[in-house]
């Protein structure tokens, strides 16, 4: 379906299944929730580790990662698909949800890194999901930045007409040399410095030995919580849910909470079904790796009907690499 970019509507036509209150509601509280658990790890590693890990709150977490980038692209997969009809304003809303899933889950890893090194699986389908997740992000900054130069980031028509040269004059809007200069610097380095972190993050999941672990922990997770504070706090601010669009809308159904609403929010909850069953014993969980050797955590769950275990003893290195390149020690080559 080809975008209308000759007529331009009046008014905007709400969307909760973008940008309502309840969708907007979960991502935040999904953000608060990780970051918080993801703090707290950090802080008691760092004081002390002895203490034992906490096996709940890193399932907890792990959940809460997984939820947040996969409802991040597939926000970002719909908003795709809708370029012919959804306007500018959803379609930045959509890009802010995504970059706090991408520092979420970056604030995540900080801290289950450890976890992925079990498996060379897990490890690499965690990758596929950060790639995932950054090209829909750089796809979504090039729009943005196109509307920003066409000057239809404020238009109510689809967001699609950012590459039609049939749009009227009267549908772009004016700005100040100086605005339009920072929204040009402030969209290239958000999309620059998401690839820059997609590499660093590539490099910390997959190094074979971590060095100055504390220290990239610590101000990784500072710069994360920063970067989604300041995409929630954009969100907040333009949001129908919270307060006034910079568009016209026909109606107020953004702030409306309906079954989709409910059900967003309802998604919450669903982790904590997993930490019941942990708490009775139904399901056991094995701890992070270290990076020395240390006894089969597949092992430690199976006891003695293991029939996974990589060599007879139980004993493994930590870093499980993948059946095609590279070693326990080498990332390219295999030994």
């Amino acid at each position: 379906m080809a975008a209308n970019c000759s007529s331009i509507p009046e008014h905007v036509s709400s969307d909760a299944g973008v940008a309502g209150i309840g969708v907007l509601l979960s991502f935040i509280a999904t953000a608060a929730i990780a970051l918080t658990i993801s703090a707290t790890l950090i802080l008691q590693e760092m004081r002390s580790s002895a203490i034992k890990p906490s096996i709940l709150r890193r399932k907890l977490l792990n959940a809460y990662s997984d939820q947040q980038i996969l409802t991040g692209i597939g926000i970002q997969s719909v908003g795709l698909a809708k370029t012919s009809t959804m306007v500018p304003y959803h379609f930045f809303i959509i890009w802010m949800l995504s970059l706090l899933s991408m520092a979420v889950h970056n604030a995540t890893l900080l801290v289950l890194v450890h976890d992925f090194r079990r498996d060379w699986v897990l490890r690499w389908l965690r990758q596929l999901l950060m790639f995932c997740n950054l090209v829909l992000s750089c796809v979504y900054g090039i729009f943005v930045l196109r509307g920003v130069q066409t000057g239809l980031s404020d238009s109510t028509l689809p967001i699609a007409c950012v590459w039609s040269p049939d749009v009227p004059p009267e549908a772009t809007h004016s700005a100040t040399g100086g605005n339009i200069g920072a929204a040009y610097v402030g969209t290239i380095a958000v999309i620059a410095g998401n690839v820059v972190i997609f590499g660093l993050a590539t490099w910390y999941l997959h190094a074979r030995t971590q060095r100055f672990y504390r220290i990239i922990q610590l101000v990784g997770l500072v710069l994360m919580t920063a970067s989604a504070v300041g995409a929630t706090a954009r969100v907040v601010i333009m949001a129908q849910a919270f307060g006034e669009p910079p568009v016209p809308m026909r109606d107020e159904g953004e702030r409306a909470w309906s079954f989709g609403s409910l059900l967003s929010v309802g998604m919450l909850l669903l982790p904590l079904v997993s930490v019941v069953e942990i708490l009775r014993g139904e399901i056991r969980c094995a701890p992070p790796v270290d990076d020395d050797d240390r006894p089969d955590d597949k092992s430690a769950l199976l006891g003695d009907a293991n029939e996974l275990e990589s060599r007879p003893g139980g004993n493994r290195i930590s870093f499980q690499p993948n059946p095609f390149w590279g070693s326990q020690t080498n990332l390219f080559i295999r030994k």
